[in-house]
């Protein structure tokens, strides 16, 4: 049973940092991209970060560049997502996600609040 579960969420004043992470099992995870995404109230899902399986490559969304930072653990089936310098405007639900040629797996999310 393929499970991705995201963990670190919570509410941080503007400035802060926030950890999250994503526990995968079912899969070989060494295997797949990984990325994050998020999504505001009222607003579409949008890409965050991505490290590629093969070579730990990353991208990130121009809003993010610079304030995050996506690493993954293959030993621990684990991907990360280090958010420094946190906005108000960063405030969504944070998703992980699992994809290769073949399979993509989402998690159920976890709330981020940047608010004073």
């Amino acid at each position: 049973q393929v499970q991705l579960v995201e963990s670190g969420g919570g509410l941080v004043q503007p400035g802060g940092s926030l950890r999250l992470s994503c526990a995968a099992s079912g899969f070989t995870f060494s295997n797949f991209a990984m990325s994050w995404y998020r999504q505001a109230p009222g607003k579409e899902r949008e890409f965050v970060a991505r490290i590629r399986s093969a070579d730990t490559v990353s991208n990130y969304a121009a809003s993010v560049k610079g304030r995050f930072t996506i690493s993954r653990d293959n030993a621990k089936n684990t991907v990360y997502l280090q958010m420094n310098s946190l906005k108000p405007e960063d405030t969504a639900v944070y998703y992980c996600n699992a994809w290769s040629r073949v399979e993509n797996y989402w998690g159920q999310g976890t709330q981020v609040t940047v608010s004073s």
